[in-house]
């Protein structure tokens, strides 16, 4: 693909492209191999948990809320809150605009709608379609199904498509690989920024962002579970304060996440906020766990 063929009128494309084709992806071999084996750490990430709960609890952690807990995941973050997102951040109109032009607005917008929704989410599906498996082992169950969910869907979709792109990188080069990635001489810079990304990242993966991503998911699952105990906690013995804490400590969770997203923190402030914050909901939860739910289990 010839530089001198693309319409001038793209210049600023064409500088982008121009970088893309002067990236090195010499080391595209060894991100190949570092992204497969991420990626399988990440499929049985969910696997080894519900296993090892399984074996700890016996027959009193029934597997029936591990899918339940998956399903309450893609139905409020993934269908309900990602509408909500197509409308106020991803479609050009008022509201969008308004959001994506203030960092504190994008940031309250994006920690309080995931709060809201998977902690409503959550609240609605332990107390209306978990009667017949309300005990405290299931509870976990559940929070593994819901944050194994999401790894799935969106940690391990992410690892796959980089590995899909890396291995087109080798076998066909950046310049074989760009038709497949839809970028053209005449692409326009909000379609070749993105894929410039996605080849630098798929060529340069190295061990350090593959043992991240998998601890940055372990910490959003321990985060997950610790949730559904504070909010089951809340129902059984229906007190309704839980629920607002547990959107709350959601919330909090996402305060840095958000900031990374809009360049004003770095990825290690915010993966060690995850792991604080998870610390903290981890040792909250496994209070309210210890307490007497049989009552009204």
């Amino acid at each position: 693909m010839s530089l001198n063929r693309w319409p001038k009128c793209v210049l600023k494309g064409e500088k982008i492209m121009e970088e893309i084709l002067r990236q090195d992806i010499s080391q595209v071999q060894s991100s190949i191999v570092t992204l497969s084996v991420t990626a399988v750490a990440l499929a049985l990430l969910p696997v080894i948990c519900v296993v090892w709960w399984r074996r700890r609890c016996g027959k009193s952690a029934s597997f029936v809320p591990v899918f339940i807990g998956a399903a309450g995941f893609l139905l409020s973050a993934r269908v309900l809150e990602l509408g909500v997102h197509m409308v106020c951040i991803v479609w050009d109109n008022p509201v969008s605009r308004f959001i994506n032009g203030s960092t504190p607005v994008y940031v309250l917008y994006g920690a309080c709608m995931a709060g809201i929704f998977e902690e409503c989410g959550r609240y609605v599906v332990i107390r209306f379609l978990m009667k017949k498996n309300k005990n405290r082992e299931s509870m976990v169950m559940y929070g593994i199904g819901h944050g194994g969910a999401e790894v799935w869907a969106i940690s391990l979709m992410s690892i796959v498509s980089l590995l899909a792109v890396a291995t087109m990188l080798q076998g066909q080069g950046i310049e074989g690989t760009l038709p497949f990635l839809g970028v053209t001489g005449d692409s326009p810079e909000s379609i070749v920024g993105p894929v410039a990304a996605a080849i630098s990242s798929a060529a340069n993966f190295g061990a350090v962002s593959g043992v991240m991503a998998v601890l940055e998911r372990m910490g959003a699952m321990a985060v997950h579970i610790s949730l559904t105990v504070v909010v089951a906690y809340g129902i059984v013995k229906g007190q309704r304060r839980y629920l607002p804490l547990a959107i709350l400590a959601h919330a909090a969770g996402d305060l840095l996440p958000a900031l990374y997203q809009r360049g004003a923190v770095s990825i290690l402030v915010t993966e060690l906020w995850l792991w604080l914050w998870a610390i903290l909901l981890m040792i909250w939860a496994r209070k309210l766990y210890q307490k007497r739910w049989s009552p009204i289990f």
